[in-house]
């Protein structure tokens, strides 16, 4: 579906993409990762031929990517960030404005707005305007008008952004409803639950480059973390954190406030030698957790960051 290689961008002297490769297969859902800076608002606006680039090669659906390649346009559907509708049209004549874009026949197209409204569960707001609409409404009125003329890719960059539970779980579930329609779908997030969530694949991309690509499961197996044990209202002193450290398969201890922190690798029985340990020397304890790899360990291990930095 996407086939992006060795991909250059630079913005004078600053290189914001380097030699960035992706390869989205039709039918994916695609996470596409990255913390502020990395390049992903940049590869999407050059996948749109909305940027011009200075080096590589874009195709979509087999073609080659342009500004005046309409046919391929006609099939994309792009959802930024930022809310981008019309103030002084209701809900039902914004879906249908966006939607003339691309169909112009208006008996298909008044039935593809009415199944845009069901979709995004708008039917009770179709004569509201935007300002009468809450945070989550308009993010799906959003979606809406990016989805409504049945594009076979959908590119969608943090659609859940500063919405309530309920809607995020109902836009979580639009997008996994559309890839069973046919779509394929590339999606950008700051919320690592949602991309583990719904995502077939993800890649992991940092100073402009794709650093790690594959499912969650071979993302994980990338890492030297397997395990976290945190043990809370426990008593430590320096000597019992420095054997700890010594354990088997134990390579990073965090002590802090009467809680333990101890990272793991993916050997077994990891939680009975630091639960034996502290039997051993007869320390009390309290709650124990054990937990497995997350993606958010995967990006901090793998770029040195926090997803929102």
């Amino acid at each position: 579906m996407i086939k992006i290689e060795n991909l250059v961008k630079r913005y004078g002297n600053t290189l914001a993409l380097d030699h960035f490769n992706l390869d989205v297969k039709e039918g994916e859902i695609f996470g596409l990762l990255g913390p502020n800076g990395s390049g992903k608002s940049t590869a999407i606006n050059c996948m749109l031929a909305l940027l011009k680039y200075d080096r590589g090669s874009i195709r979509i659906m087999g073609e080659e990517m342009s500004p005046d390649n309409y046919r391929v346009k006609s099939q994309i559907g792009i959802v930024m960030q930022d809310v981008a509708v019309f103030e002084e049209l209701n809900v039902y004549d914004n879906i249908d404005c966006f939607c003339s874009l691309y169909v112009r026949d208006r008996k298909k197209r008044r039935e593809l707005v009415e199944d845009a409204i069901r979709f995004a569960g708008l039917e009770e707001y179709r004569k509201s305007y935007p300002k009468k609409l809450s945070g989550g409404l308009l993010r799906r009125l959003n979606i809406a008008c990016g989805i409504a003329h049945r594009p076979k890719l959908i590119i969608l960059d943090e659609p859940t952004v500063a919405v309530d539970p309920q809607s995020r779980n109902r836009i979580l579930e639009g997008i996994c409803e559309l890839n069973r329609q046919g779509s394929t779908i590339v999606y950008t997030s700051h919320y690592m639950e949602e991309v583990e969530q719904i995502c077939t694949r993800i890649a992991i991309m940092d100073h402009g480059r794709s650093i790690a690509v594959g499912t969650k499961e071979e993302l994980k197996s990338m890492i030297k973390t397997g395990e976290t044990v945190t043990i809370e209202a426990v008593i430590l002193g320096a000597d019992d954190l420095a054997e700890i450290r010594e354990l088997p398969h134990v390579f990073d201890v965090r002590y802090e406030d009467q809680k333990l922190v101890a990272k793991c690798t993916g050997a077994k029985h990891n939680l009975i030698r630091i639960l034996s340990y502290l039997q051993e020397k007869d320390i009390p304890f309290g709650r124990v957790f054990s937990e497995l790899p997350t993606l958010n360990d995967v990006f901090l291990e793998i770029t040195g960051k926090q997803l929102r930095d």
